[in-house]
């Protein structure tokens, strides 16, 4: 059986008219060969009986291989060091190609430090709670949403305000205490930072360290605590519920006013994220609480009295579901007034 390269060429040279012998020539081949080759058929093979193969490529040589040895021992005994760095070194050692080379090299050759295996952090029920913010733009401004997040059921609870301040936080935390009908051991928080308004007076930066927020958790009775040094082993219950809300409610929706924002996101809350099939889990969180819901801390007997400045009706409107302290308006009079009130001669 003759190869395919052969068989094409025969029968070029057949159909062009040359002769038998012209053809043996050209093949470097007797004419017995080429007698033979049509006798058994050849010619009426197809071209594609049989796959093409091809033999492998010679390597090529470049300017970098007499110096892939500098390359290769520097990087076992320092598997950090920069491309750059190694430019130079065989550019000092003689190597008169480009960097390019070096760099695809490296980068072929460079150990890899095996990869960290993806560790599932789950908590006890009841234990623990996670809590951040997450910035929306919609068409009247930016809208905050804060998330809270059960460890054990991934149980949530979600509500969009305009700003982002200690006291949204605590009074987002007590409507969500009261969705869970408890409160978890602990809440995790990411050092959020909390706007505090001028009309605190608080110079405070980090939500963590404020003195307020820590007489809040006392009267809560849960522990505060910052997600680190391992945030996949913290965090990462709250971060990945954020990217579901993005997707799976608030993009490809409209609003039309803050109501309708939080009406539907606690409509999508009770009757989407909380019923769904969790992806890590495999369960309904719904159905996780009712195992969870036992081990959480009962509810305060009231809402929490900030000792600080009250509220702003504004802030107070976006947290309905609990109580802000009542504020006694002191009447200031003249010094006369009271004179006459006490008796005196004015």
């Amino acid at each position: 059986m003759i190869g395919r390269e052969t068989r094409v060429l025969l029968r070029h040279y057949l159909e062009q008219g040359a002769s038998k012998a012209e053809v043996a020539r050209r093949l470097a081949v007797s004419r017995r060969t080429v007698y033979r080759w049509i006798a058994s058929g050849q010619l009426d093979r197809e071209l594609d009986d049989e796959a093409v193969r091809y033999g492998p490529r010679r390597p090529g040589t470049s300017k970098l291989d007499p110096y892939k040895g500098i390359i290769e021992v520097r990087l076992a005994a320092y598997p950090k060091l920069s491309a750059v760095r190694l430019f130079r070194e065989v550019r000092a050692a003689g190597y008169a190609g480009g960097y390019d080379q070096v760099k695809r090299y490296v980068r072929e050759v460079r150990p890899r430090e095996p990869e960290e295996p993806v560790r599932r952090f789950e908590t006890p029920p009841g234990h623990q709670g996670q809590v951040d913010f997450a910035d929306f733009r919609l068409p009247w401004g930016k809208r905050h949403a804060l998330v809270v997040v059960l460890g054990y059921s991934r149980l949530m609870w979600l509500r969009y305000y305009e700003r982002q301040t200690m006291r949204v936080v605590m009074r987002g935390l007590e409507s969500s205490f009261a969705y869970f009908g408890g409160v978890p051991s602990e809440l995790l928080f990411d050092q959020m930072k909390a706007v505090i308004t001028d009309d605190q007076r608080d110079a405070g930066g980090r939500l963590l360290e404020n003195g307020e927020f820590l007489r809040f958790s006392h009267h809560w009775g849960f522990r505060i605590r910052a997600c680190r040094p391992y945030r996949a082993q913290t965090k990462g219950k709250v971060e990945r519920p954020i990217g579901y809300i993005r997707k799976s409610f608030f993009y490809g929706r409209e609003f039309v006013s803050d109501a309708d924002l939080n009406a539907r996101a606690r409509r999508w809350v009770d009757g989407e994220a909380n019923v769904r099939i969790h992806g890590t889990l495999k369960e309904r969180p719904a159905d996780r609480f009712e195992l969870e819901r036992p081990h959480l801390t009962p509810l305060a007997a009231r809402p929490y009295r900030s000792l600080a400045a009250p509220v702003s009706e504004q802030e107070a409107s976006q947290a309905p579901e609990t109580a802000t302290p009542r504020i006694v308006e002191v009447e200031r009079r003249p010094l006369a007034e009271y004179a006459k009130i006490a008796g005196g001669v004015s």
